[in-house]
């Protein structure tokens, strides 16, 4: 270990050792709630007040509980397979998993992001980043279902994404791992020399459709960079997005990376870009991309993409800024009223809060400038300052806000989550969280109207909370009741995945919008049947397509011929028109095939290639009726 490293080491045990005598000083505890049980007790054929929305992390999903309940009521395929219900397997979903890099069946998808209307939740959409293949998908809560992915180009590890401006009129994306832009095979030392860039990109959210497309391009230099979140009421026009590694280290990261005592928090006017933009000041930039969008009830297009408007920050001047924030800020948070710009420095012994009103002021005086990166002013520390949480804890994280002045503030290192008062900065409570807390929501916490209320703390290490499953646990997840003056722990309850972030909204929003089946006199699919007597085969060539009904308790064409070697696309229509009577369709040993599950009016498509020679099963896998096990029929396959 050389002496840098040791230096670094030991400089981080003081700050350690400096904090934790005063963590919890002159600050009460959270403790359980007296009556924990009959708070989050929903009881049978009640509802629970909140939707919870959470990321899956390494499982590429999104799941969605129920709120103070938290019960587990869906998991929502995005970027990975789900043999489940089929989802990237069949003819109508596999292309929305189609990228310039082929077919990716799996991505690690962090933040959820729900659409705005004047910066409240208005229930429409929800929103989640790739961060391995750069995309966003675009959720609709009506179905619960992913409608659409859009991949990212010039960029890699879309981390600070897909972060909504106040009406949704964009998600921004932005740059995690820098690289050659455009690609390029290049020595990796020349990132230190700034041969590496990043982009901010812009992406459009249609108001009426929620069609996603690439607005423009912003070339940025090659930091890292890790979240972000856009102004509200008087900050706006602006998004703010955390950075490390503005050392640009190329390798021994968690070193090199840590050398400096601040990085930055990039202040983002995106109405300005826009407008340079309009004048002509961005420029054509290569990059291939694809947009994969279903239509209800319709395969999946996958449309390929060309070239975007790419915006040099030199060319446009009063769009970019970089407020120093220490230490490796992770998190960067905008409270309800706008004005607040929090960082959460994982190496920081304080937690800074940048004033909007301030930046605005000093944003173009020179004197408040200490230098210029690649056209961006950097302002001075002090300048942007409202003020500090002083040893709050240790490894701030991420900060949610109640919409009553007082803020939350997750803290890996110390297991806890620290709740303070806006304007004083002053600490008055902790959180304990189980264990080494990454993420929070709060109800509405990142809108302009927080409902409060419930507080979810996303942990990363579960050890001892739950029953013992071998080797690898679910992540946990801590509910807080905070509608009084001191939050109170109710439960714990383990995720899917590793949820980096969630959105929760209140259940009014959205359930009474939801669908409940596809009218069948709706169904567009060009392969739908709406009725019985409409079911037939229809052989061309080497290929057969069967128009296939499924309603309780038999499918139609209920026997089926076919060669070895021939292809038949089973196109399987549920004639059932009663909310949750959904069927199931499977083949006897399909190989690189799973089982589909097809809801009442809705078509949905089973490839299947003839194998040697025999009789091979098909039948119902979702229980429909008292007559469920015989809804099963036969292929029978000749050379």
């Amino acid at each position: 270990m050389n002496k840098k490293t040791n230096l670094i080491l030991i400089t981080l045990g003081i700050v350690v050792l400096s904090i934790i005598p005063n963590c919890k000083k002159g600050a009460a505890t959270a403790t359980l709630a007296s009556d924990a049980a009959s708070r989050v007790y929903v009881a049978p054929g009640e509802k629970d007040e909140v939707y919870a929305f959470l990321s899956g992390g390494f499982s590429g999903q999104m799941s969605v509980y129920g709120i103070p309940s938290a019960r587990l009521f869906k998991i929502i395929p995005v970027f990975s397979v789900f043999p489940e219900n089929g989802y990237g397997f069949d003819e109508e979903t596999k292309d929305m998993l189609k990228t310039t890099h082929g077919y990716v069946p799996w991505d690690d998808s962090h933040h959820v992001e729900a659409s705005m209307t004047d910066g409240k939740q208005d229930g429409r959409w929800m929103f989640l980043n790739a961060n391995n293949t750069p995309r966003l998908a675009r959720i609709d809560l009506k179905s619960f279902e992913t409608k659409e992915i859009l991949e990212i180009p010039n960029t890699a590890g879309n981390h600070a994404s897909p972060f909504a401006t106040e009406n949704t009129e964009y998600l921004m994306a932005a740059t995690r791992f820098s690289v050659p832009v455009p690609q390029a095979s290049v020595p990796i030392d020349s990132f230190s020399k700034g041969g590496f860039k990043g982009t901010v990109t812009m992406v459009k959210v249609d108001k009426n459709t929620g069609r996603l497309s690439i607005e423009l391009q912003v070339l940025v230099p090659g930091f890292d960079y890790d979240l972000s979140h856009c102004g509200k009421k008087k900050s706006h026009d602006w998004c703010f997005f955390s950075s490390y590694n503005s050392e640009q280290a190329h390798k021994m990261l968690e070193v090199g990376a840590s050398k400096k005592d601040k990085d930055f928090i990039l202040a983002f006017n995106w109405v300005r870009a826009k407008e340079c933009k309009d004048q002509g000041k961005a420029y054509n930039f290569g990059g291939e991309y694809v947009n994969n969008f279903r239509e209800e009830n319709k395969p999946a297009v996958s449309t390929k993409l060309s070239g975007v408007k790419m915006l040099n920050p030199k060319d446009c001047p009063g769009m970019m800024y970089y407020m120093p924030t220490p230490k490796s800020p992770h998190g960067t948070d905008v409270d309800s009223t706008g004005e607040y710009i929090v960082g959460g420095g994982k190496l920081a012994s304080v937690i800074p809060v940048h004033s909007f009103s301030k930046m605005i002021e000093v944003k173009d005086k020179k004197e408040h400038h200490s230098t210029e990166i690649d056209g961006i002013p950097v302002l001075k520390y002090e300048s942007t300052l409202a003020g500090e949480v002083q040893k709050p804890c240790l490894g701030p994280l991420h900060t949610e806000f109640d919409g009553q002045g007082y803020a939350y503030t997750s803290c890996f290192v110390s297991s806890e989550v620290v709740k303070w008062k806006l304007g004083t900065w002053e600490v008055v409570q902790h959180l304990p969280a189980y264990y080494s807390v990454g993420h929070l929501s709060i109800v509405g916490g990142s809108s302009t109207e927080p409902y409060g209320k419930y507080l979810i703390a996303m942990n990363k290490i579960t050890k001892d909370r739950f029953l013992p499953v071998g080797m690898e646990l679910p992540q946990s997840a801590q509910l807080y009741d905070i509608s009084s003056g001191k939050a109170e722990l109710l439960s714990d309850f383990p995720t899917v995945g590793e949820p980096h972030y969630s959105q929760m909204i209140p259940a009014k929003l959205i359930m009474d919008k939801t669908a409940k089946l596809y009218p069948l006199e709706e169904n567009k699919h060009p392969y739908a049947t709406k009725t019985e007597n409409e079911a037939k085969i229809v052989k061309l060539g080497s290929t057969t397509h069967i128009y296939m009904t499924a309603i309780r308790s038999h499918f139609k064409p209920d026997i089926i011929e076919a060669r070895t070697g021939e292809t038949l696309y089973f196109h399987v229509t549920n004639l059932e028109q009663d909310y949750d009577i959904p069927h199931g369709f499977a083949i006897g040993g399909a190989p690189n095939m799973t089982n589909l599950l097809i809801m009442p009016g809705e078509t949905r498509t089973f490839k299947w290639v003839a194998p040697k020679p025999g009789v091979y099963p098909f039948y119902c896998t979702d229980f429909c009726s008292a007559l469920h096990q015989e809804m099963q029929q036969y292929i029978r396959v000749s050379p």
